[in-house]
């Protein structure tokens, strides 16, 4: 999840060097040109650090982050393994259990 205390344009300019970072990816990844691929990489790891997804925490509740970590090996792994997924014809639908 985004800082929600960005402001509003700074995370409008980050999200579209995000999806620009990442188309950048999929065409080094075709073009089979791994120089390009890690500059790319690069670019969407300092968009992702730029929006708080990655980077120090920005929440003070004292909640450990978890991202970046297997569900597995979280607290939430038995949450995870419980949830029931269920296929749907909505490319947008999601049917999961709620979060602890």
């Amino acid at each position: 999840m985004s800082d929600p205390t960005i402001a509003p344009g700074d995370k409008a300019r980050l999200v579209k060097q995000l999806m620009d970072a990442r188309r950048a990816v999929k065409a080094a990844k075709a073009a089979e040109d791994s120089e390009a691929e890690a500059a790319a990489h690069r670019l969407v790891d300092q968009a992702k650090r730029g929006l708080g997804e990655r980077g120090p925490v920005w929440w003070k509740d004292g909640t450990p982050d978890f991202n970046r970590h297997a569900v597995k090996n979280t607290p939430y792994a038995d949450w995870y393994a419980g949830s029931r997924r269920q296929a749907s014809d909505d490319r947008n639908a999601c049917s999961e259990s709620p979060a602890p």
